[in-house]
């Protein structure tokens, strides 16, 4: 199985190439663009964050009151609740100074455990504050990667974390792959691998059963 997963990764990174992912400024701004993104488009999150007009930075957030927040994070959506998690989430990194490299040198389960206790910050969330903000091998679980398994198949079970286990226990521990592969699935998910598939020119046509046809 961990040749099959490897060999989607080669198919994908020779079609699409390095990703580059995630596009931000900071750190901070990444772990702003994962709370944002939650039940939206990244569309979206790009508006909000024009929003900020340049002054997105933890000690704002921290500083600005409720409404002004929730205001600024309206185009997002849900911008009531983004509000307050951004809020929390703020607060919890200023533990760690706003210090990405810093709170990196902690081991990633107690990172993870301490970001899934804050509220509104779920899995997918945490790794992906995890892996694009600090740089750590922690793969990320979404629904075009769950669609993927279902389709190809790939058979990394049905959950969450049981998917999460697969892929990296098929994978080199690598954030730079972890980080590299998310992103290609997102990318062939955006392109063929929709709710309505679009297989045609898909570089993983031949090889994927096609599931749910």
């Amino acid at each position: 199985m961990a040749g099959k997963l490897w060999e989607i990764y080669e198919t994908l990174l020779e079609r699409y190439g390095q990703l580059g992912w995630w596009p931000a400024d900071s750190p901070y701004e990444v772990i702003v663009g994962a709370v944002l993104t939650q039940n939206t488009n990244w569309g979206n999150v790009e508006k909000a964050i024009a929003n900020f007009g340049g002054r997105l930075s933890p000690q704002f957030v921290l500083a600005a009151d409720m409404a002004e927040l929730t205001n600024i994070v309206r185009p997002a959506g849900f911008f009531n609740q983004k509000a307050a998690y951004l809020k929390g989430v703020t607060a919890w990194f200023g533990g760690y100074d706003f210090d990405a490299e810093k709170a990196a040198k902690l081991p990633i389960e107690i990172l993870r455990t301490q970001l899934l206790d804050i509220k509104g910050i779920g899995p997918e969330t945490a790794d992906s504050i995890l892996l694009y903000a600090f740089g750590l091998p922690t793969f990320v679980i979404d629904a075009y990667t769950m669609r993927l398994c279902q389709r190809y198949p790939i058979g990394a079970g049905k959950t969450y974390a049981a998917a999460k286990a697969h892929f990296e226990g098929n994978l080199p521990k690598s954030a730079e792959v972890y980080n590299n592969f998310h992103a290609l699935i997102v990318i062939n998910g955006k392109h063929h691998c929709k709710k309505r598939l679009n297989c045609a020119g898909c570089p993983l046509e031949r090889s994927c059963a096609k599931l749910g046809l």
